[in-house]
């Protein structure tokens, strides 16, 4: 196996029927210094789950901020939803992001907007009406098991709750992309496996392809080991030997990617960089 595990370019059959989801191509980036990325190229598929680990500072944050181009590359090309975002008007990317949920870091939530307010903010930019922005919430705050903090303002929250909400403002719109930046840093870890629960069950219940980094190795196996089971209504370990074939991992290094594949290529790869960060 060579140093960088890299997938074939080749998509399977599914993939060239539906393209993916994201893509980019020799994506480099830098702010008037040594470059941050350089010649990224993966891709995230319909119904793909993708885990981007690195240490800090390697540029993760930079990738998914360019994914929605809140970012803007040197060079290279990178399409969401099947469209080529590098060169577009903010005008023309406002209603690709909308099609995209993320969940950012220590959450962002408005401390002066209740939950409520919070979770519907796309929804009243968009004049909803106040009943169906009522409903669609109740039914995001179901879904992360917080449907009593409707009213709340975040200070009353924890931590975990925080990001709780935070996922269910990503679910409002049901979005056909979900980017998720590093959804347990800074939380204990009970309530980082109630995170990525949330994120397994969105992953399985709903297909909604995904990208989350993190440089928790643990969030990553969970993903990885663990199935949604809608009639327990929680997680479960996968029978030993078996791993979610479509869930997939990238890492980072000094602004490259140096590993792009399975867990197998994750644990088995001689890359000695990915060796010392599983260690």
């Amino acid at each position: 196996m060579s140093q960088a595990s890299i997938r074939a370019e080749q998509p399977t059959a599914g993939e060239q029927e539906a393209g993916p989801v994201v893509e980019l191509r020799g994506v480099s980036v830098d702010f008037d210094g040594p470059p941050v990325l350089e010649d990224i190229s993966f891709s995230v598929a319909p119904g793909e789950t993708r885990v981007l680990l690195g240490p800090a500072g390697v540029g993760k944050s930079v990738l998914l901020k360019l994914i929605i181009g809140l970012l803007r590359p040197r060079k290279g090309t990178i399409h969401l939803f099947g469209e080529e975002i590098s060169g577009l008007p903010e005008e023309k990317l406002f209603s690709l992001r909308v099609r995209a949920g993320m969940v950012f870091q220590e959450s962002a939530l408005f401390d002066s907007l209740t939950v409520r307010d919070n979770v519907a903010y796309q929804l009243i930019q968009e004049r909803t009406p106040d009943d169906v922005i009522d409903s669609r919430v109740h039914e995001a705050l179901r879904f992360v098991g917080l449907e009593e903090t409707f009213n709340l303002y975040p200070a009353s929250l924890s931590g975990g709750m925080k990001r709780r909400v935070a996922i269910a403002r990503a679910l409002i719109h049901e979005p056909e992309l979900i980017l998720y930046d590093s959804p347990t840093g800074g939380l204990d870890p009970v309530t980082s496996t109630t995170i990525i629960e949330l994120i397994v069950k969105q992953r399985d219940v709903h297909s909604t392809p995904s990208l989350l980094v993190t440089h928790r190795l643990q969030d990553a196996f969970t993903l990885c080991n663990h199935r949604f089971d809608v009639e327990k209504d929680h997680m479960v370990p996968l029978p030993d030997g078996e791993t979610n074939p479509n869930t997939t991992f990238l890492m980072l290094d000094e602004g490259r990617l140096i590993l792009d594949g399975s867990l197998h290529d994750l644990v088995h790869t001689d890359n000695k960089f990915v060796r010392e960060f599983l260690e």
